[in-house]
């Protein structure tokens, strides 16, 4: 397979002139090629007008919906760096992604009625924002944000939708084309922020060429993609998996079908009516809803022919079970390599395709090492995962000590990942070497829910480790030391956290502690897990308590 990059501007430009077909299905709206053209120059000429150019960060905080799409697009045909912000964070992130990014641009809008209202909690995080000047932003705490832009409403401190689409009017498209004209594959076209070891989310550094060579080689050698394929998936848009997919259709014309706001019921008839040949859930937590719906034995899904899920091999094969006819693969992946790094083949055998997570994607290199002495790990033996090659990222933003640390001499991702190679190359996860969580597929970081704790008056010590869970896999669960004099119990401590870090951080279980299982001068975070386990295990309880929002948030995600 030939090597094919280009930037994320020209693919949508290119795509155009090649096919009339449709680019794009949402539950609200449907968009053919040279319509999703038209309709990023038309973004990326209001973006200019306010000043937008070549290396500004553009953030985005909105639910899934063409405006997302037409935006990001829209920036990186001006060579901005674009900002895609998790839906799921609350203020205490939201603050410090937004001025860490040094974003210069906002743009916003409400989700449906019972989600998250993302103007809302801006302006929470911002409330001076009702007596600034919208088209000339002065905020103390992200000081080089100059607009926010509403596309839902009209506010105090936002520019409106109306006022941003005039502001096309007084941009030449001709200006427009000569920047995206610059734009060079390898220059960054995405922030995105993960979380990591450290107490706040970090930001990964993407190029164009990663990106988009990077969805097409997916695209190709893993789902075999052509323009007559329908591709679903229902991922955030603010994930690397919403977007390097969408990369991937567009580079061969295929239609990109996204859910929407995920809802079983619409996904189920959008699969459906849509006739969607390669199904991207990802995440059993969404695809089980698909497969538990009440109409599902009756819906006619035979045009899927292949389903990529992240799932235990247990539930992995009850899933190929529910859909003999499509194959169902696997996968491992991450933010700092631009998605997929292994994937099985539709044609590998059952007992690979269920208990393994494929071999890496032509043009990336994996390997297994002692997380200790760097020695490579003979197969069937856990150790550090790590990983190189085109897909990778540059590095962490604003943060050379991290990234020295995370990529050595040669070029290789040290990921905190563990797992195995069977005697055929396969990679099978086995857990994190790093202090982190998985759940229900997001990556949380212990160190920056207990940093969030620790700022709760009351709270001496706090230590959060994982505590299975039937839904999730695993939630957090904290064992705190209070200060002296002061007393908190477990519903004031979660009542704490909502509102203010991403749900899916929030501990759902919290056991005041006095003492501590030492091992010299660290406390041992194994001992507390097993503690929980056989708790709860002792208690007969599966699944954590559900906590109550107020509003829908996007489904939880790597």
């Amino acid at each position: 397979m030939w090597i094919e990059a280009t930037t994320l501007g020209d693919l949508v430009d290119r795509a155009a002139v090649r096919s009339h077909g449709p680019a794009l299905v949402l539950p609200e709206a449907r968009l053919t090629y040279p319509e999703l053209s038209e309709l990023t120059d038309r973004v990326a000429r209001a973006l200019h007008a306010l000043g937008v150019s070549a290396g500004d960060k553009v953030g985005i905080l909105m639910p899934n919906c063409v405006d997302f799409i037409a935006t990001l697009f829209g920036a990186a045909k001006l060579g901005a760096v674009v900002v895609p912000f998790n839906g799921r964070f609350k203020t205490h992130e939201l603050g410090h992604v937004v001025a860490h990014s040094d974003a210069r641009v906002l743009v916003t809008a409400a989700g449906p009625t019972g989600t998250v209202d993302y103007p809302d909690l801006l302006a929470e995080v911002f409330p001076e924002l009702p007596d600034q000047d919208a088209r000339s932003l002065k905020l103390e705490s992200a000081p080089l944000l100059r607009q926010i832009v509403d596309h839902g409403g009209e506010r105090p401190g936002f520019l409106s939708r109306a006022d941003f689409e005039a502001g096309a009017a007084n941009v030449d498209l001709h200006e427009v084309k000569q920047l995206q004209e610059r734009v060079r594959i390898r220059d960054v076209a995405l922030l995105m922020y993960t979380s990591g070891t450290t107490a706040k989310p970090k930001g990964c550094l993407l190029t164009h060429e990663a990106l988009v060579r990077h969805g097409r080689n997916v695209a190709l050698s893993r789902f075999f993609l052509t323009s007559d394929d329908r591709f679903w998936d229902p991922l955030p848009l603010f994930h690397i998996g919403g977007i390097v997919p969408m990369l991937g259709c567009f580079s061969v014309g295929a239609t990109y079908c996204h859910a929407g706001h995920f809802d079983p019921d619409v996904a189920l008839r959008m699969l459906e009516e849509e006739r969607v040949t390669v199904a991207y859930p990802a995440f059993e937590t969404i695809w089980l809803q698909v497969l538990n719906h009440p109409r599902f034995a009756e819906a006619d899904l035979r045009s899927i022919r292949l389903i990529q899920n992240i799932a235990v091999p247990e539930r992995l094969i009850r899933m190929q079970e529910a859909m003999p006819w499509a194959a169902e693969v696997s996968s491992f992946g991450a933010t700092e390599c631009s998605s997929n790094l292994t994937l099985p083949l539709p044609d590998d055998p059952y007992d690979a395709r269920m208990n393994t997570l494929g071999h890496p994607v032509p043009g990336m290199e994996i390997r297994v090492v002692d997380p200790e002495t760097g020695e490579v790990r003979p197969p069937n033996v856990v150790g550090e995962l790590l990983f190189r090659g085109y897909a990778c990222f540059e590095g962490y933003y604003k943060d050379p000590q991290l990234t020295a640390a995370a990529i050595d001499d040669d070029g290789w991702f040290h990921s905190g990942d563990l797992g195995k190679l069977d005697a055929d190359g396969r990679f099978i996860y086995t857990g994190r070497l790093k202090d982190m969580l998985k759940v229900g597929g997001e990556n949380v970081s212990a160190l920056e829910v207990e940093d969030f704790l620790a700022s709760h008056e009351a709270i001496d010590i706090v230590q959060v480790v994982g505590a299975p869970d039937a839904r999730y896999g695993e939630v957090p669960a904290a064992f705190v030391q209070l200060k002296p004099g002061h007393k908190l119990d477990e519903d004031e401590l979660i009542s704490f956290c909502v509102g203010k870090i991403a749900t899916f951080k929030v501990p759902r279980y919290v056991r005041v502690v006095d003492e501590w299982p030492m091992s010299g001068t660290k406390i041992q975070k194994y001992v507390l897990r097993e503690r929980i386990a056989n708790e709860l295990h002792d208690r007969g309880i599966r699944e954590a308590p559900r906590i109550a929002i107020g509003t829908a948030e996007p489904p939880v995600t790597v």
